[in-house]
């Protein structure tokens, strides 16, 4: 993986999209961190872990956040990610196929596999009709 992944979001979830997405494709994925958070944890704590994450997982082609709901902690703390560090993209609304989508694009550049993950996410949602009888 060239550009480096951070899942945000209210605990439990980003560890489970997680363990899914790798049990889908048959391993742990490198260069993706869960980071799940507990909405009483001072914010200035969490962007601090979140910084280190970041610092973490850069590799020379950016980090892309995937956090939960728009508005949220998470979120939140995400955005102040991005506005800390120049090479950060965020997404937000993360959800299976927005995950897998990411996963199998990430050795595109940072801006094309964001485009990619919002299109998964995106394509992922349906309303599945009934079935003529």
């Amino acid at each position: 993986m060239s550009v480096g992944l951070l899942i945000i979001t209210h605990r439990p979830l980003a560890g489970d999209l997680l363990r899914i997405a790798g049990e889908i494709l048959g391993g742990s994925p490198p260069g993706v961190e869960a980071f799940e958070v507990v909405n009483d944890t001072p914010c200035e704590q969490l962007v601090a872990e979140g910084l280190r994450r970041i610092d973490r997982l850069e590799q020379g082609d950016g980090v892309l956040v995937l956090t939960d709901l728009f508005g949220s902690t998470p979120a939140n703390v995400a955005t102040s990610l991005q506005n800390l560090r120049a090479n950060v993209r965020v997404l937000t609304g993360v959800n299976l196929p927005m995950l897998l989508r990411t996963l199998n694009y990430a050795a595109l550049d940072l801006e094309t596999v964001a485009e990619k993950a919002l299109q998964g996410g995106r394509d992922g949602v349906r309303l599945c009709e009934h079935e003529p009888q």
